[in-house]
């Protein structure tokens, strides 16, 4: 069992939501036993979590404690699927986080294998060498969707205007940005990312050079189709078109680490849309006639970082409603 999931949920549950905090959620739900549907309102290729570079770091999330502990179990998952990138979209890759210091992380990071110190050859800007999950979404995102099937659970289109009517013993809300309106909860908001996918030129680890405080960022995450390059973070901003001169920018600050990007062929324009809030919201609340709703969302930029163990948390909290 790849997610590592025990015990027994005997309970009729709709999972609102087919990114990859919905689909990871409703296989470890079927997992322990649920029925679970998945209502999503566009295939799941089509999903925001579709457009994520991905790379498994804590970013862009709180509160830290928590976090450290669900990107931790969820660490572990994918190392394990990491040995069937093929078919899982998983591989472990090497890269440098630049300008960052373990001082700087949260206690989880002493607990991720092989992360160390960067040497001046590695990134002469000082920053931490690891070996981490780079998942290629074009394939995780099927992935997920055929292992709930397998597991007996169904995948349909359906759109949700009132999480409150959806027919299910237990509703799962994973809608991330859509829950601003759904909750409704006012504190979700988006932060943009536009990203550039090139032809590789042959690069194969991966690079991260992100000020927190900055709408812009610098990374390239060498996948199989293409070497992705970032990135923005700006907030409050709504546009799903990719602006050129943006595009330009994030070509040049790649090149500026590796110069071999700037004469790189042009593939794909991508921009999503990070469902961020103050806090990810982990919690159940009852229902009209004693069904329950439980929460999961407001993961920000790293939901495929937390995946595994916020799915986990998400069952514990349906379960405790099923016993």
């Amino acid at each position: 069992m790849e997610s590592g999931v025990s015990g027994g949920i005997s309970v009729d549950v709709i999972v609102v939501g087919g990114g990859v905090i919905g689909l990871t959620t409703a296989v470890v739900l079927a997992e322990r036993g649920a029925r679970v549907r998945v209502w999503t309102r566009e295939p799941v290729e089509l999903t925001t979590s579709a457009v994520a570079g991905a790379l498994w770091w804590p970013y862009r999330i709180e509160p830290e404690p928590l976090v450290g502990e669900w990107a931790l179990q969820s660490l572990v998952v994918y190392e394990e699927l990491a040995a069937r990138p093929e078919e899982t979209g998983v591989r472990m890759v090497d890269g440098v986080q630049g300008e960052t210091r373990l001082d700087e992380l949260g206690s989880w990071a002493a607990r991720v294998p092989g992360l160390r110190e960067a040497r001046a050859e590695e990134f002469a800007g000082g920053g931490l060498w690891a070996r981490l999950p780079l998942i290629d979404m074009s394939v995780h995102l099927p992935w997920l969707r055929n292992r709930f099937v397998e597991l007996g659970g169904t995948v349909e289109e359906a759109s949700v205007v009132d999480l409150s009517e959806v027919p299910a013993s237990v509703v799962v809300n994973c809608t991330g940005l859509d829950s601003l309106d759904l909750v409704p909860d006012r504190s979700v908001r988006p932060v943009r990312g536009q990203l550039v996918v090139v032809e590789n030129p042959g690069i194969t680890t991966w690079l991260t050079s992100v000020d927190h405080s900055a709408d812009t960022s610098t990374y390239f995450f060498p996948q199989p189709g293409g070497l992705i390059l970032g990135g923005t973070a700006e907030e409050n901003a709504w546009s799903m078109t990719p602006d050129p001169a943006t595009a330009e920018a994030i070509i040049a600050r790649c090149a500026a680490f590796r110069p071999e990007i700037a004469e790189a062929r042009v593939l794909e324009h991508r921009v999503g849309l990070r469902p961020t809030r103050p806090a990810v919201r982990l919690e159940r609340e009852v229902l009209r006639g004693g069904r329950a709703l439980v929460h999961n969302y407001g993961h920000g930029g790293a939901g495929i970082t937390v995946a595994w163990g916020c799915a986990r948390e998400a069952a514990d909290l349906v379960g405790a409603r099923a016993a």
